[in-house]
């Protein structure tokens, strides 16, 4: 089974990659570039303090917020870009989507209930 990991990582990782022609490694480039400029980089990922690893290893999901048109066009266009070279995306939508960690005009990062399956 692989492994899922958020669209920014599979991006970075991309962006290292030696299988990017330039017009596809520009248009990354530019992506990450606005997403840099527009988009907050929540200070934490779980709710916990704790410095025990077993607790510290939960982690929260980043959903955009329906209202944020702009990051979400980005955010397909990005999409689009990782699935023409090979990374599976996969679009995920909840009405319940856990325990807000943090929150802001574009983003919620939440940690999953139980009950959730992403």
């Amino acid at each position: 089974m692989a492994s899922r990991e958020g669209f920014f990582v599979a991006a970075y990782a991309l962006r290292g990659s030696s299988d990017l022609d330039a017009f596809s490694n520009g248009q990354l480039e530019d992506l990450l570039a606005w997403f840099r400029q527009n988009l907050k980089i929540p200070p934490r990922f779980n709710r916990t303090k704790s410095k025990n690893d077993r607790w510290r290893q939960a982690k929260g999901l980043s959903w955009f917020k329906p209202t944020a048109r702009q990051h979400l066009d980005k955010a397909f266009e990005l999409a689009e870009l990782l699935t023409r070279h090979g990374v599976a995306i996969e679009l995920l939508k909840a009405a319940r989507i856990g325990y807000v960690i943090y929150e802001d005009d574009h983003q919620v990062v939440a940690e999953p209930f139980a009950d959730l399956r992403c």
